[in-house]
């Protein structure tokens, strides 16, 4: 499909750069076969029913973002580099984005603060790199916790995250270290409407997807044929796996909060003909227009960039022409985007 069916024209000033206090009094903009309903997030518990079941990412934010040097040699100076950890390879080897990439060579040393260093073991023609740190392990991982920075997208503040951000940008359900960028639909939960859900009969179950840095690159080509996503690794514990099979024998919906729980539990259904059993693995699943939902009855989101892949899923899950219009009426109405913004409620439109 072409990218550009994707597009719209979103003021700078609805980009959200604190998220609400408290989380649950975001607004929230239910989409459905009826028409668009405006509420907020603490109204969730009642539009859900008794039985239905919210799987939510327990993944958590790590502090991936290093700032420091491409030290000198052999005649050359040093270079500041920005590194943007993506997935961890083994005790002390690690998949890197790393800024800019054009001026490294295999073999060349970054130098961290704290004596944290990394020499470049090989270069991907997508700007990231394979390094091995100086430390492994427990070690390496407190260099990182001590060094890094949360690594805000560029949209919110220009990606410099203050002391507020190591709170604001997890969810409650911040388990699992693994992330570079939070799945931002969890941010609106807080104990009380957890405690709401629960007295309103709505079961909850949790999945890991570890987000990677390639959900902060833009779609560049002019179809979505030719772009590629990058995979990133989930599991799916099989407590969960029995409560989705639970919760569909007593006729209840399965509602993904957020696109990341989404996206994992539907690839495991793509490969297993509609069920979901335990699994773990990896994930590159690109959705758009025309996919075939297998998992999921509702998804609550945030609100999504122009030509993004996220704003592709949403479309694909409640049909393009419904999400331009709930667009439409979000920027009408001030609703706060991206991901310390709003958030929204879609039906599946089993016609999209």
């Amino acid at each position: 499909m072409r990218v550009d069916l994707f597009d719209f024209a979103l003021p700078g000033e609805l980009i959200a750069q604190r998220p609400a206090a408290p989380r649950d009094s975001a607004r929230l903009l239910e989409v459905a076969s009826n028409g668009l309903h405006d509420h907020i997030v603490r109204d969730l518990p009642s539009l859900l029913r008794p039985g239905d079941l919210l799987v939510f990412n327990d993944t958590k934010v790590i502090p991936a973002r290093l700032l420091g040097v491409r030290t000198g040699g052999g005649g050359r100076q040093d270079v500041p580099v920005e590194a943007m950890l993506i997935r961890e390879l083994g005790p002390a080897d690690w998949l890197v984005f790393v800024k800019p990439a054009k001026r490294l060579r295999t073999g060349d040393m970054l130098a961290f603060a704290g004596g944290l260093e990394a020499r470049v073991t090989d270069k991907r023609k997508d700007g990231s790199i394979f390094v091995t740190f100086n430390r492994g392990g427990p070690e390496l991982r407190a260099a990182i916790e001590n060094d890094g920075a949360i690594p805000l997208p560029p949209y919110i503040r220009g990606g410099t995250a203050d002391a507020r951000d190591h709170a604001d940008y997890q969810t409650l359900f911040a388990r699992r270290d693994g992330s570079v960028a939070a799945p931002t639909a969890g941010l609106h939960f807080t104990p009380a409407l957890m405690e709401a859900l629960a007295a309103a009969g709505v079961a909850t179950a949790g999945v890991t997807l570890h987000v990677g840095a390639g959900t902060f690159l833009p779609v560049r080509s002019d179809d979505t044929a030719d772009h590629l996503m990058h995979a990133e690794w989930g599991e799916v514990p099989e407590t969960t796996a029995r409560a989705i099979e639970t919760a569909r024998s007593h006729g209840g919906r399965i509602v993904s909060i957020g696109t990341t729980s989404l996206r994992l539990l539907e690839s495991v259904a793509r490969e297993h003909d509609g069920a979901v059993p335990a699994w773990t693995g990896e994930t590159d699943i690109f959705i758009v227009p025309g996919f075939r939902f297998r998992v999921f009855d509702l998804l609550m989101t945030n609100f999504h960039l122009p030509r993004s892949t996220l704003f592709m899923l949403v479309a694909a899950f409640a049909g393009l022409e419904r999400m331009h219009a709930a667009y439409a009426h979000a920027i009408a109405h001030g609703y706060r985007f991206y991901s310390y913004g709003d958030g929204s409620l879609l039906h599946r439109n089993e016609t999209a």
